[in-house]
């Protein structure tokens, strides 16, 4: 097998994803073999109902390193789904399929040591069906990993939240210090190994303006300790309050900002960047990326949506 090929799972086979890839596929040349698992059934719907038009070359999945890759055509490894129409509601119908095809990348991944991933979106509601936060809790599950850090990245700023898909209730019972302490240690790691950079890190408190009337104020108590704690060995400063550090003249100073939970920075960066950052796991042994969208089944076969995302995480694995 040549080169250090991209393993790519669609996932949600009702969604936008292959309508983004084909996007891609046209807009930029991809330096680095792709392996697509999907289902060839699907796949051919789709192209032909976007309008697409490509060779699919079929793939042995235990014969990965006999092929001499490139992108001339589709590299597909085929996973069972019949489908009766090109686009369909999400519902439980896809859950085997989308299952079958993470545990055969996660089988690829270990056997042939593919240090690039990259999965579609996925319905949390359908397939994950309460069992996990997300697919980063899902993924790093699988390979035992209980060290991992969701990082939403963009070259100028890049956030991380603490805690992920928690509801609002739940989300002062997560923080902790050693929490923070892993989060900070895996974000400082990625970017000294990955760019030979400190990173610059602020980390937002919880309450707004960083206060609490409450008899017990989470700033105080965990978030300076662990803010003191870190400082010796990595670059960062805070709590901050979340409401101003977004500002232009504040974001700035920043390469990571570090907040509390989902909401509180996945937000503001959507707003700033909207489609241009992806959703990069860090602590895997591996690279995972995901492009930082949903399904978004409102738009299914409309060939409208943004292929952004995905061009950013494919161009971030494609440099190495």
């Amino acid at each position: 097998m040549n080169y250090n090929p991209i393993l790519i799972v669609t996932g949600e086979p009702n969604s936008v994803f292959l309508e983004i890839f084909f996007k891609v596929q046209k807009k930029y040349k991809i330096i680095n073999p792709v392996i697509l698992i999907s289902s060839n059934k699907l796949l051919s719907m789709q192209m032909q109902k976007l309008k697409f038009k490509k060779k699919i070359k079929l793939l042995n999945p235990s014969k990965l390193n006999e092929y001499n890759l490139d992108n001339k055509t589709i590299n597909l490894i085929n996973v069972d789904y019949n489908p009766d129409r090109a686009f369909e509601k999400i519902s439980n119908k896809s859950n085997i399929f989308i299952e079958n095809s993470f545990n055969l990348a996660f089988k690829i991944i270990k056997k042939f040591k593919i240090s690039k991933f990259i999965n579609g979106p996925i319905s949390k509601k359908s397939f994950l069906n309460k069992k996990f936060l997300g697919i980063t809790e899902y993924i790093s599950k699988k390979f035992k990993t209980n060290k991992t850090c969701m990082l939403i990245y963009n070259k100028e700023l890049s956030v991380c939240p603490i805690t992920t898909h928690l509801p609002l209730k739940l989300v002062a019972k997560e923080i902790s210090k050693k929490a923070i302490i892993e989060k900070i240690s895996l974000i400082s790691s990625f970017y000294k190994k990955r760019f030979n950079q400190r990173p610059k890190i602020a980390i937002l408190g919880l309450n707004p303006h960083c206060e609490s009337v409450h008899h017990y104020d989470e700033d105080e108590k965990i978030i300076k300790p662990s803010i003191k704690y870190l400082s010796n060995k990595h670059n960062l400063s805070g709590p901050y309050s979340a409401d101003t550090i977004f500002l232009k003249e504040n974001r700035k100073k920043f390469d990571v900002i570090v907040g509390m939970y989902h909401d509180q920075v996945l937000t503001p960066l959507k707003t700033l960047f909207e489609y241009d950052a992806i959703n990069i796991t860090l602590g895997l042994p591996f690279i995972r990326i995901s492009p930082d969208h949903g399904p978004n089944e409102k738009m299914l076969g409309q060939n409208k949506s943004n292929s952004t995302s995905l061009l950013k995480a494919i161009q971030f694995l494609d440099k190495n």
